[in-house]
């Protein structure tokens, strides 16, 4: 004789959870700022203030008198529920600290030297103690090395991964995917040391120049590029790719047309990633494109190439404070043309983004 059992249905909540009251909406600013405002003056009091203690055991005192008071008024099932958004909110908020500290901190240092003075001239004929000098020649080496290594790696990133999604299958695949990764985690400074072999195999030592640093960088953003690009590529839906294979088009033409138009603004963030990656790389141009020139160079392929990063690594080497000051100001410059290429990279993606209306 066989029995079976019958699964029960979950239990109704009961009568009490449903008549439960429940806190204000204003409860949570006005408990978190009274924690803020207690602990503050808590600590002032022992004379031991510190933001970092100051900002743990706010977050400690609310959490607890939150949950408290959930659980009293509202039940176990909100207070579990607060337990968990304060929790989720205290992790994007401890995300987000040391970037914040890091911006300001630049801010902060940089802002006694940026000026349209400090950008708009070199360091040419300035000497190490001077209270001159700019940065503009940095900028420009920056500019142009980023551009060339953009221009190397894009197209080589990008196609790899149209291959990768649309054509390649088995252990080619397999193959390909396993070395991109690889390449990924490959230090920036074996690329310099790569490119520096081949530049003294090809052209014999002590060539060094903005090209051989936009290779270096080129080969840490090929796999970066390949990565999101490849990413990107296998979110448009399948059924977008039969609809253009039904009607006859070709699949060379499919891709162009209707694959990687779709994907325009996801790659374009993809490769933006990639270029912000590798702008602050500083060992593999020390390498390549040197670190002593002073004037402004626009040949990428004759005599050193000053750049951002290693502008900034040689201020600090050399000490002072105003070799300092320039070091932080060139930071905040980074910063900025960081900022400013994102702000491209959406303006791009949102113009070449497929239209849905």
């Amino acid at each position: 004789m066989s029995t079976t059992t019958t699964q029960q249905p979950p239990e109704p909540a009961t009568r009490a959870e449903l008549s439960r009251g429940s806190l204000p909406p204003y409860f949570s600013p006005v408990l978190l700022t009274a924690s803020a405002a207690v602990v503050a003056g808590v600590l002032l009091a022992f004379s031991s203030f510190g933001v970092m203690l100051w900002a743990l055991l706010t977050a400690v005192a609310y959490l607890v008198i939150s949950v408290t008071a959930s659980v009293r008024v509202e039940g176990a099932r909100k207070a579990k529920d607060r337990f968990v958004t304060a929790i989720v909110y205290g992790c994007f908020l401890l995300a987000m600290a040391p970037l914040v500290s890091v911006l300001w901190t630049v801010v902060q240092n940089g802002m006694a030297r940026f000026d349209i003075y400090f950008l708009s001239v070199s360091m040419n004929g300035v000497l190490p103690s001077m209270d001159a000098g700019g940065v503009y020649h940095a900028i420009v080496g920056t500019l142009a090395i980023t551009g060339m290594a953009t221009v190397i790696s894009v197209p080589v990133g990008v196609l790899t991964a149209v291959f990768l999604v649309e054509y390649a299958q088995g252990r080619l695949k397999k193959a390909i995917t396993f070395f991109v990764d690889v390449m990924t985690g490959i230090p920036s400074i074996v690329a310099g040391l790569f490119v520096v072999a081949l530049w003294m195999m090809l052209l014999g030592p002590g060539h060094l120049n903005g090209a051989s640093g936009a290779l270096a960088l080129a080969v840490l953003m090929i796999p970066v590029v390949v990565r999101s690009s490849e990413e990107m590529l296998r979110l448009v839906p399948m059924e977008l790719r039969e609809a253009s294979y039904a009607l006859g088009v070709p699949k060379w033409r499919t891709i162009t047309k209707v694959v990687l138009p779709t994907s325009a603004s996801g790659l374009t963030t993809g490769i933006v990633l990639a270029i912000a990656r590798v702008i602050g790389e500083t060992a593999p141009l020390v390498l390549t494109a040197g670190s002593s020139a002073v004037s402004i160079n626009w040949n990428l392929f004759e005599g050193q190439m000053m750049n951002l990063p290693v502008f900034i690594y040689s201020q600090v080497r050399m000490g002072g404070a105003v070799n300092y000051e320039r070091a932080w100001a060139a930071a905040l410059t980074l910063i900025l043309v960081v900022m400013l290429l994102f702000f491209l990279a959406r303006m791009i993606g949102r113009l070449f983004a497929p239209k849905t209306r």
